[in-house]
Parts: C-alpha cells; sequence; structure tokens
C-alpha cells in the first residue's frame, strides 16, 4: 500500500486534536456502530487522512468497504456529507444502509430526477438545517444552480466522488458530467474531498487528482490482487465450440456446487441465448440488460439477491452496486473491453473471501467485437454541425437549450451518435449539459469550426487508447506467464512470483520473472520514460524480455525489451 504523507491538521479538528485521539475514535466508531473487529487494508489510514483534513484519494479492491470510509468520517466531521455517485440504485442501496444506523450515524437522503419537486426541496432545506447528515445525489444534479447555493449554505464537511474512475479519460468508464465536479468542489469553498474508486492505474489516479482539483492529495492505494479468485482462460478456435464451452463451464461449476455465478457476455443478443440455454438444462438463469423494461432488471436484481438464481447472464449493464459476496464465479463468454474492465467485473466473485473463479471463455476472433466498438472518430462536420446549432439556439433567445430530440430532427441523425458529438464538445468545453441533457454553450466557446477539431483530435486519442487497451486484453488471454502477474502489472503493481492460483501456473508455463544476465532493470515499473516515436509515457510491467509502456497519446505499448535498449528507444524522464 503506498501513502504519501498528510499535512499536519489544525488544532480546532472536531475529529481530535491529535493523531492519536482521531485513532481512537475512528476505530470505536467502527467497532460499535458499524460492527469492524478489524480494518480491510487501506480503510483505516483513508479514514485517518480524511478527518485529519486531507484530500484523499483511496484505490481500495472491489469489496474492501470503501463506504465506511466516509461513514466513519461524516460522524466524526463537523458538517454534512455530500456523496456524489453515478447510479441512483446505488444511492438508494447506501441511505437505505446510513438508515439502518441513523441513531449513531445520523440521517441520510437521496436527491435525484426521480423525486417530486417537494421530495427534492426536503432534501436541501434538511441538508441546510443539520437533519440531513448525508445526501446522495448524481453528479448531473450538481448543473442545477439553486442545488450547488442550497449545499453551498450548509457548509459540507465533505465532499465524496465515489466510482472516481469515471472522472477520467483514461478510465474505462469515463462520464463527461464528472467534469464538473472540480469546478464545484471550488464553489462550495473546496471542503475536505474523498475520491474513491477500486479501479485506477497510475495515469487514472493522477488524473481523478487534478480533475477534482484535489490540493496536495494523500492516495492510499491498497494493492490489487485478490487472491482467492482463481484466474483462468478456456481458449477455442471456432464459435461453436466457443458457445458450447461456456455452457459446460458454468454447468460444471453448479455440479460442482460452485455457485451461484455471473456470466457477462458483449451483445444483448448473447445474454438472452447463453440464459436460454442454461434454462434448457435445468438451471435457474436470467438475463439482464439495459434493454429490459426497469419492473424486469429489478426483479432479475431480487431474485438475484435472495438467491432464487443459479446465475445471471447480463452485459455491463449489471454492474456498478450488485454486490453479492457469494458469488462464486465470473465467466466472461467473450473478452471485455479493457483489463480495467474485466478487473472491476471479475471482482463481483468471492467478496466474502472464500475462493472464487474468473473464467476467459476465448476465441481471438472475438477481439474483432471489442476493436468494433473501441473505433469509430466522428466526422468534423458533423460535431461542426451540432456545435452549430447549439450556439445559434443561444443566439436566438431559446433559454431552454438544445436537447438530443431537437437535434435528431435538425440533422436526420440517431440519438447515440448525437449524445457522443455532445459529449466530445463538453470535453473540450464547448457545451455543457444541464440535467435534463439540453446542451448549451459554455461562455466564451470556441467557434463551431474550432470546437469541432478539438473533439475530433480528442475522439481520435480516445480511439487511439482503447484500441490499445483491446491489444492489452488479448495480451492477458494469450499469455503463458503468470495470469495474475500480467493482471497486476497492468495497474503498475509488480508481483515478484507467480501467483500459483492460475491456469499457467498450474500448467508449470508461468516462471519467475528474472534478469538472467544479472543485471539491473533498465526501466523499473513506474519510470516515467520518453519514447522516440510515441513521446511520453509510464512503464506498467516488466517481463524477462517485453516491456509495456502507457504512452499518454497512443495507449498501452508491449515493446521488446532488448531493442529498446540496444536502438535507445526510450529514455527515463526526471
Amino acid at each position: 500500500m503506498t501513502r504519501t504523507p498528510a499535512p499536519a491538521a489544525s488544532d480546532d479538528n472536531p475529529a481530535g486534536k491529535s493523531a492519536s485521539v482521531r485513532t481512537r475514535r475512528i476505530r470505536r466508531f467502527a467497532r460499535e456502530v458499524l460492527g469492524y473487529e478489524e480494518f480491510r487494508p487501506g480503510q483505516e489510514s483513508a479514514m485517518q487522512a480524511v478527518v485529519g483534513g486531507s484530500d484523499t484519494l483511496a484505490v481500495l479492491p472491489s469489496g474492501a468497504g470503501k463506504t465506511a470510509i466516509y461513514q466513519v468520517a461524516g460522524h466524526l466531521l463537523d458538517g454534512p456529507v455530500l456523496v456524489v455517485s453515478p447510479l441512483i440504485a446505488l444511492q438508494r442501496d447506501q441511505v437505505d444502509r446510513l438508515t439502518e444506523l441513523e441513531d449513531r450515524a445520523g440521517r441520510a437522503a437521496q436527491l435525484n430526477s426521480t423525486m417530486t419537486a417537494g421530495d427534492q426541496q426536503a432534501a436541501l432545506d434538511g441538508l441546510r438545517d443539520g437533519t440531513v447528515r448525508f445526501l446522495f445525489l448524481a453528479p448531473e444534479q450538481l448543473t442545477r444552480p439553486d442545488v450547488v447555493d442550497a449545499i453551498a449554505e450548509s457548509k459540507p464537511a465533505l465532499f465524496v466522488v465515489d466510482e472516481a474512475h469515471c472522472v477520467s479519460a483514461w478510465g474505462h468508464d469515463f462520464r463527461p458530467d464528472y467534469l464538473r465536479l472540480g469546478g464545484v468542489i471550488e464553489q462550495l469553498g473546496h471542503p475536505t474531498v474523498l475520491a474513491l474508486t477500486a479501479t485506477a492505474a497510475p495515469p487514472v489516479r493522477a488524473e481523478i487528482v487534478e480533475q477534482l482539483q484535489m490540493q496536495d492529495a494523500e492516495i492510499v492505494v491498497a494493492g490489487f490482487d485478490r487472491p482467492e479468485i482463481r484466474l483462468e482462460v478456456d481458449h477455442y478456435a471456432d464459435a461453436h465450440g466457443k458457445e458450447q464451452g461456456v455452457l459446460d463451464r458454468v454447468l460444471a461449476e453448479i455440479g460442482e456446487g460452485r455457485g451461484p455465478g455471473i456470466v457477462y457476455s458483449a451483445t444483448r443478443k448473447g445474454t438472452e441465448t447463453i440464459a436460454g440455454e442454461l434454462a434448457d438444462r435445468g438451471l435457474r438463469a436470467r438475463h439482464y440488460h439495459a434493454g429490459l423494461n426497469k419492473a424486469d432488471r429489478e426483479e432479475t436484481q431480487r431474485v438475484w439477491m435472495a438467491d432464487e438464481l443459479d446465475v445471471v447472464v447480463a452485459t455491463t449493464a449489471f454492474g456498478m452496486g450488485i454486490d453479492k459476496p457469494d458469488t462464486r464465479f465470473v465467466v466472461h463468454a467473450e473478452p471485455a473491453d479493457s483489463i480495467d474492465s474485466y478487473y472491476q467485473e471479475i471482482g463481483r466473485a468471492g467478496r466474502d473471501g472464500e475462493p472464487a473463479l474468473a473464467v476467459l471463455v476465448y476465441r481471438q476472433e472475438d477481439l474483432g467485437l471489442r476493436r468494433f466498438f473501441a473505433a469509430g472518430t466522428p466526422a468534423e462536420e458533423e460535431l461542426q454541425q451540432v456545435a452549430g446549432l447549439v450556439q445559434a439556439a443561444a443566439a436566438a433567445g431559446m433559454d431552454d437549450g438544445v436537447d438530443v430530440k431537437a437535434l435528431r430532427e435538425e440533422t436526420g441523425r440517431a440519438a447515440t451518435p448525437l449524445v457522443r458529438d455532445l459529449n466530445l464538445l463538453e470535453q473540450v468545453s464547448a457545451v455543457v449539459l444541464d440535467e435534463e441533457g439540453a446542451a448549451f454553450p459554455v461562455e466564451g466557446a470556441p467557434p463551431p469550426g474550432e470546437a469541432a477539431e478539438r473533439a475530433r483530435q480528442l475522439a481520435e486519442h480516445h480511439e487511439k487508447v482503447d484500441q490499445s487497451r483491446v491489444e492489452m486484453m488479448r495480451g492477458y488471454a494469450e499469455t503463458t506467464e503468470c495470469r495474475r502477474q500480467f493482471l497486476l502489472g497492468y495497474f503498475g503493481e509488480q508481483l515478484d512470483q507467480p501467483c500459483g492460483n492460475c491456469d499457467n501456473c498450474a500448467a508449470g508455463t508461468a516462471h519467475e520473472q528474472t534478469d538472467e544476465a544479472g543485471h539491473e532493470v533498465p526501466f523499473p515499473v513506474g519510470t516515467a520514460v520518453e519514447h522516440t516515436e510515441w513521446g511520453a509515457g509510464a512503464v506498467m510491467r516488466v517481463e524477462d524480455d517485453r516491456i509495456t509502456v502507457l504512452f499518454d497519446d497512443v495507449g498501452y505499448k508491449t515493446l521488446g525489451l532488448t531493442a529498446v535498449v540496444e536502438h535507445g528507444l526510450l529514455r527515463a524522464r526526471p
């Protein structure tokens, strides 16, 4: 676990004047209210940093109890706690948990677009008068000046950003509406900031700190390793064999009593087909994807949590907020879009600490689907048209902005590419989207032509990075070395010994990474480097004869170490 020193807290810290006093209070509350006999790695360090007054980024594995950090800190700090979370269901789950502890932890409330105006106002009033201790809301709520003003009046003590990797364009789940959070934090007088995520490679961490305008941030990183999860890849040469392999693997696990489990498929049709096949073979199986109506999705979640299913077959829509600790396996019917996504998805298994299994059922041709999803740069003319329509509407006095429906009518284009265009234009500070998804020009926005050029360049950059992530997924699937070493190396964490709990270790193909000549590794993990063609980057993984570098402009590249040294392709940056 890495940790940077925290600044000294002021004598008027409500959590205690000294670190020792604050530590005693943290441990007492965690034990008496949350029932903690001991902390998981990183938890107490993050709590101490936050109550000591430090902006804190906590990168802790799935199931490591990140929510307890702000529950404890919120009790000890003087003022309400604002929790920005991307999903209403996730917010509701946390509110329910805190409601059970209300007498000791303080009242929790939500603020979202599904609530009546009266209920929304009641939540804000409760924040102002001190009867609401924790307020959960989505980032788009913070586009509303009345909401920001009400929060500012309450003088929040802590601003929590859950799923903080969403703020980073390097992250696998980037959300443009997270970009405004840094500005909101400053509008609120910069309360202590706590950013939480389970999935953040070093460049993602750096961007989280930058985008949220965190000051002298303390970074707490607990190890990414989940040693209880066995890692395996089943290889198939043809589509039929792979499809049968998915079914056989699930049937075998359930047949041996190693359930329940999740199967991830890249497409909605895939979830329906696999779930149907498993049900035909006698399993209690249901599919789940974003195309289902809300009632069906909620019913599937309910029966899954109630132990009434053997397996859920899902797209990544079955993700954030799905916490069933006794999930025994996760099977991927196709590769994930990145190692980041794969790590997060397999992390839903074994959260109870008991042995679990992660299997990728792999056919090389399936990577083509992921490359397709990762490809696509919008035409500059299309981006310019959208930017021009938004600016023209504002010039014509349309106070309600321009929504996707109006853009569809004006351009004749589908909603999905229009949303993508608006998101890109928001990232280059040409437009801003409000809570309802309507677009307005940013004050001082560049002309439509310039905005379109910047947005296209940004899209090209994203495409290169996304394509490189797919290649890293291929590397994981096809490596004959220890899979855990590969997985952890992607996140900049070097595992010195093969793990002994993956298929390659069992097959004897994995071996200890050493420099046989006895020389020092020229570019250790974490080294900042410069490539002659690809520019600046950071070393993420070192093997005997290969080095993986994450470049700022082109994403992940795996290079032959001998060629790098002989031809001077890399140099270390200061």
